[in-house]
């Protein structure tokens, strides 16, 4: 019983932020989660940053329905899941989400949700559970899943430490510098090996 948990931005697909940002000019739209360690910071800033500039979600959907996942993540994504269970856990939302998820074949993806006005502005958001990705690894795990995890953030981190076996992908210098314990990949080849060695020792 192997079960294979993946983030999303920057590991399958871009990350949509820094789209967003890269549209509007508004550099400071460009931080993620492999700068902010805390996620809460950072959605607090993000949310400020589109009321000053009186921006919603209409703004963001226009930059999402161009976006394509990574090339190969496809490819790579149905080759795990023909010998896998695959679960998509993100820090991402699902009013963001769903035009990728289509692209990618609608895997199982757990993240959160925006609270969005009549106007399309963003108000809040809601969180499924504070540091769900780590929580969702340990539910795995306790239901006897051989569990191995990806992620290239800092929010990938507690994820990657609960799983069998973590694996940084495609990770900025300073998330790799801080957390040297998880092997480092950089294409979906080698992912794709380091998951299957994981879990065929796992098997053995």
């Amino acid at each position: 019983m192997n079960i294979v948990c993946l983030d999303l931005e920057g590991v399958l697909v871009p990350e949509i932020w820094i789209d967003f940002a890269d549209l509007t000019g508004i550099d400071e739209l460009r931080a993620t989660t492999r700068d902010v360690p805390d996620y809460d910071e950072l959605m607090q800033m993000r949310l400020a940053v589109l009321e000053k500039h009186n921006l919603g979600l209409p703004d963001i959907e226009q930059v999402i329905d161009r976006m394509q996942p990574l090339e190969g993540a496809r490819a790579f994504l149905d080759g795990l899941r023909e010998r896998y269970q695959v679960v998509i856990l993100s820090d991402t939302f699902y009013e963001f989400a769903r035009p990728l998820m289509r692209q990618l074949g609608w895997p199982t993806l757990f993240c959160h949700k925006l609270g969005v006005e009549q106007d399309g502005r963003i108000s809040s958001y809601h969180l499924r559970l504070r540091d769900h990705k780590r929580k969702a690894v340990e539910a795995f795990r306790a239901l006897n899943f051989n569990t191995v995890a990806a992620g290239d953030s800092y929010n990938d981190t507690t994820m990657l430490g609960a799983a069998h076996a973590g694996i940084l992908f495609r990770a900025p210098q300073n998330v790799v510098d801080e957390f040297p314990q998880f092997p480092v990949v950089h294409g979906y080849t080698d992912l794709r090996a380091r998951v299957d060695e994981a879990l065929a020792s796992m098997d053995g």
